[in-house]
């Protein structure tokens, strides 16, 4: 049975487009058939990071009602699908995005998982895949601004029904967390799944267009992402990466970018 996740957080900057990219890609390592979703239609850039910017279709059109979530579904690396929203402003204000409780049930039998990257804030836009996933995931840094606006995106998530199933805690350092795991834990009334450290690495895969987890496996925020994934999975963690390295057809298909049926 489909489990369907949000990723969200309440400002921009989280890195949560970022850990929505990695861990879809790690899901689909494992061999879990998954589907990543833009649905910050506004300000899309899952498909920005993934080289999937100039796609013909995009969740704009099928929120338009002039497209089918098929025709939007691209193919990322070891199979993993991918719905980038557009990049037009016209697209956006077509778009209706109630039809995305619509678009979730036209995806129930094409994956096993599906990621939901949420726009930042309290808008409609933000709060309608608060209340479509089985789970929200908070995305918070290590400082104040970042746990304050994640604690209203856990409210808000309460408030209308849903359900936050913890967070993960982003671009830690050793000298930057202004409060320990256990204080964030309090403040939220969630716990931490993992941390993701600080990892320059993260940002070189990102210009490459290339997920972390694929570009770099053995780096430690690689090692992350595949942790909570495992988890999410229900499988036994492994820290090494030769068990998920891409070969030459994943790497030929991911360059294709071939459309998803």
């Amino acid at each position: 049975m489909i489990r369907a996740y949000t990723i969200a957080s309440g400002k921009g900057g989280t890195g949560k487009t970022t850990v929505t990219a990695n861990l879809g890609t790690a899901l689909a390592q494992y061999g879990r058939e998954t589907c990543i979703v833009d649905t910050d239609m506004g300000m899309a850039n899952l498909g920005l990071i993934l080289g999937l910017e100039e796609t013909p279709v995009t969740l704009h059109e099928v929120l338009a009602g002039k497209a089918q979530i098929r025709d939007a579904m691209y193919e990322g690396p070891y199979g993993l699908k991918i719905v980038p929203s557009g990049l037009s402003l016209q697209g956006f204000q077509s778009a209706d995005p109630e039809r995305l409780k619509d678009v979730m049930r036209d995806l129930t039998d094409r994956c096993d998982f599906l990621l939901l990257d949420a726009p930042a804030g309290i808008d409609t836009d933000a709060v309608i895949p608060l209340s479509v996933a089985d789970e929200v995931l908070l995305i918070v840094n290590p400082e104040i601004s970042s746990l304050i606006d994640a604690l209203k995106i856990k409210i808000l998530t309460e408030m209308i029904g849903g359900r936050v199933g913890g967070a993960v805690l982003n671009r830690t350092t050793l000298d930057s967390a202004d409060m320990s795991k256990r204080q964030i834990e309090k403040v939220l009334g969630v716990r931490i799944i993992d941390t993701i450290p600080e990892d320059a690495n993260v940002r070189r895969a990102s210009a490459a267009r290339t997920p972390v987890v694929v570009k770099y496996p053995g780096s430690e925020s690689s090692k992350a992402f595949r942790r909570i994934a495992a988890e999410i999975a229900g499988l036994p963690i492994e820290e090494e990466p030769e068990a998920v390295q891409e070969g030459f057809i994943e790497r030929l298909a991911r360059t294709l970018f071939r459309r998803g049926s």
